[in-house]
């Protein structure tokens, strides 16, 4: 499996970027999904996750301002955030776990991208 970020970069506080993770050779593409986020210094976090059903969940520091997507015909899972903050500054990632169970714990995904960069300014 591989997955590919983009659609990182540099904004302002209060604004808004669509990130992007293109999978290839993920059959269960349409299993559990998730984007994490590791900050310097920090250990990786669950920011947002889609699951079999199509049942998204989120961190509480993105509720309202971070949605989670995806095109299965695509192979494309997304994340647009909206209202982006310094502190949201970090390396994205995604992960695909091939399981209807799905959860934000870092060691129970097997398959990571290499991730793509969000810094936000103030």
């Amino acid at each position: 499996a591989r997955f590919v970020e983009s659609g990182g970069g540099s904004v302002q506080a209060g604004g808004s970027l669509r990130l992007s993770c293109l999978g290839s050779g993920f059959p269960q593409f349409d299993s559990c999904m998730t984007w994490f986020r590791q900050a310097p210094g920090k250990e990786r976090e669950g920011v947002a996750l889609i699951d079999y059903f199509g049942i998204t969940k989120y961190a509480d520091f993105v509720k309202g301002r971070f949605t989670i997507s995806r095109d299965n015909a695509k192979r494309t899972l997304y994340l647009d955030m909206t209202s982006l903050k310094p502190e949201d500054t970090a390396m994205y990632y995604c992960a695909g776990r091939p399981s209807t169970e799905c959860n934000f714990r870092v060691s129970t995904y097997d398959f990571w991208g290499q991730g793509t960069q969000v810094t936000v300014s103030s």
